[in-house]
């Protein structure tokens, strides 16, 4: 009977227990409903306040990709707008500098500067076969003639190079790119036939050269230390005083024996002078090669203070003259007025 008890008493416990374990559950359960209820009247009130908020928290607009804000009106296109443009490539550019440096170019050659081949030896040692000079075409555009001493390029006067063949290469292709080149003045033509020589005397200028020398200009003697050494003064063409006309040029080669200048051409016309329009310009320069880069001034013989006297001594008498004449009228009425006065 005892173990029953103990038995019954044990089971009558255990129902006991169990019944707190779950009514402390309820309770504790309990705070948590409450909880709950809390929280979901407290959204309500939020819901009827501020709908709007928490509408935008649950579902945000997508911001912008580009900019990061949201709605913004930028998209694609105005992107692609912003960035800068790409610079145009160096082949693409190419064309239109070239375009740019040819013109230049010609500009250059046709009011400026032009260069020009030297073919043969009639001006050595001054200048050499193949050297190339720089011809100032720009004073003559402002009404400067060629002076005495200065190296000129000019236009064949007539029959002073006959029919003496141009120099050019035997190679089509080689000949249009020297074409094009001589052209634009990058290059010496080979088609022109100009010459370049020295100008020893101008328009109205006395001009000679007796035996070996020396040569004089207005019977002054020159001191030519440019001539080719061993050569003579007059080569081996002497030849008499010549009067060089108003408006043209005596020159020579300073390679005198080897030099088909003005003292071969006395039996053409202009007697052997050259007209002063034919002149290209003056060289000024040896600009190739290097090794023979050297400038071309007037040498100081040409410097000397009688060398002009024969054009100089008639302007004084002339001026003297006219001056004489206009003051004739002045002297008449001079008179005429102390004569009133004596009378009065």
């Amino acid at each position: 009977m005892g173990d029953v008890v103990i038995g019954a008493r044990s089971g009558a416990g255990e129902p006991e227990g169990s019944g707190r374990r779950v009514a402390r559950s309820a309770e504790s359960a309990a705070p948590s409903a409450a909880a709950e209820d809390q929280a979901a009247q407290t959204a309500d009130e939020h819901g009827e306040h501020g709908d709007g908020a928490e509408g935008s928290r649950e579902h945000p607009e997508p911001a912008d990709a580009s900019t990061g804000d949201p709605g913004s009106d930028s998209g694609p296109e105005s992107e692609a707008s912003a960035k800068p443009r790409k610079p145009r490539s160096f082949w693409k550019e190419l064309p239109i500098l070239v375009g740019i440096a040819l013109v230049l170019a010609l500009v250059i050659k046709t009011f400026f500067v032009q260069a020009f081949s030297i073919p043969s030896e009639s001006m050595q040692n001054t200048l050499q076969v193949g050297d190339r000079v720089l011809v100032d075409k720009l004073t003559p555009w402002f009404g400067a003639e060629p002076e005495r001493g200065e190296v000129v390029v000019f236009h064949d006067p007539g029959g002073w190079l006959g029919d003496e063949p141009t120099q050019q290469s035997d190679n089509s292709f080689v000949r249009g790119v020297q074409d094009v080149l001589s052209f634009v003045g990058l290059m010496p033509s080979a088609n022109e036939k100009d010459l370049i020589k020295r100008v020893v005397a101008v328009g109205g200028d006395t001009v000679e050269c007796d035996g070996n020398g020396p040569l004089k200009v207005n019977g002054v003697p020159l001191d030519e230390p440019y001539v080719f050494q061993g050569n003579p003064a007059c080569g081996t063409m002497p030849f008499a005083p010549v009067k060089v006309p108003k408006g043209r040029i005596w020159v020579m080669g300073d390679h005198r024996s080897n030099s088909l200048d003005s003292r071969y051409h006395q039996d053409q016309p202009g007697g052997g002078t050259v007209p002063v329009d034919n002149v290209i310009g003056r060289a000024f320069v040896v600009a190739w090669p290097v090794s023979h880069w050297s400038t071309l001034p007037v040498p100081d013989t040409f410097d000397q203070k009688g060398l002009a006297a024969a054009t100089g001594p008639a302007a004084p008498p002339a001026l003297a003259t006219v001056g004489a004449i206009a003051l004739v009228p002045l002297v008449r009425r001079t008179r005429a007025r102390a004569q009133r006065r004596k009378e009065s």
